[in-house]
């Protein structure tokens, strides 16, 4: 006999197989027209990490640890309880944190240094051609990050990527952070698309979830080889750069 509990159990799974299985037929039959990109596929944040060592020698490993925790544990926290602040306000009180945990002298120079490598972020080697060719496929191009708009504007304009993006989209314009449905949402309401025909992008694999679990078509642009987040979900495709993403999404529509 099943307790309860196993039942319980038994019927999260086979809803979340269900829900799978009626997004992969989806995908069959829905032709891609826009893919919206979380910003590290395209962004490298490598030269943050070497920042850091910089600043602390053989500490800057550790510090990135805990910063990167801090920042995402902050933007959800306060996000949940209605005490928003935008990435970069996160970031530099996940950064005091970090520091004073480690026991490290966070001088004000070091900490202006480091806050501002987001705001100055070089694309990967792989990202600009790339963008290039999904432009030229035809497919609107935007981003959807938890970024703030002018973080992502930077980025772009430095790289002179910004004239191959239809939208800019920050979660900031909703006072909350991705995996909320609402974030992931604002791509469906400004593309004035269906979000069957929205490839998000990820870095992340809780991000991987997030879109799933919204509805999207997503490919996981696995550029750290992380393992698979255990949150019920897979990617519709996944690579270890743009590249394998080009030839995913051109898959998908052939013949459509």
């Amino acid at each position: 006999m099943y307790t309860m509990k196993t039942k319980l159990l038994l019927a999260v799974f086979l809803s979340l197989v269900f829900v799978s299985s009626v997004q992969s037929q989806e995908l069959k039959k829905t032709k891609i027209k826009a893919i919206a990109f979380d910003a590290f596929p395209i962004f490298d944040p490598r030269p943050i990490a070497k920042s850091a060592e910089e600043a602390f020698p053989g500490k800057g490993k550790r510090l990135m640890e805990v910063w990167r925790t801090r920042i995402f544990e902050y933007q959800w926290l306060r996000a949940l309880g209605g005490k928003y602040e935008n990435f970069m306000q996160a970031a530099e009180s996940g950064l005091v944190f970090a520091a004073a945990k480690l026991e490290l002298e966070l001088t004000p120079k070091k900490k202006a240094k480091l806050l501002s490598e987001f705001m100055s972020l070089n694309v990967w080697p792989d990202a600009a051609a790339s963008i290039k060719k999904l432009k030229k496929m035809g497919f609107k191009l935007v981003f959807l990050s938890n970024m703030t708009e002018k973080m992502l504007n930077n980025g772009l304009k430095k790289a002179n990527l910004d004239k191959d993006f239809t939208l800019v989209i920050s979660t900031d314009l909703i006072r909350s952070y991705k995996p909320d449905p609402k974030a992931y949402h604002l791509a469906v309401e400004k593309l004035s698309l269906k979000k069957e025909e929205i490839l998000f992008v990820a870095f992340a694999g809780w991000d991987v979830a997030g879109a799933k679990w919204y509805g999207y078509p997503t490919y996981w642009v696995n550029r750290l080889d992380a393992p698979k987040e255990q949150l019920g979900v897979t990617p519709d495709g996944s690579g270890k750069n743009l590249s394998g993403l080009i030839e995913f999404v051109s898959k998908i529509n052939q013949n459509k």
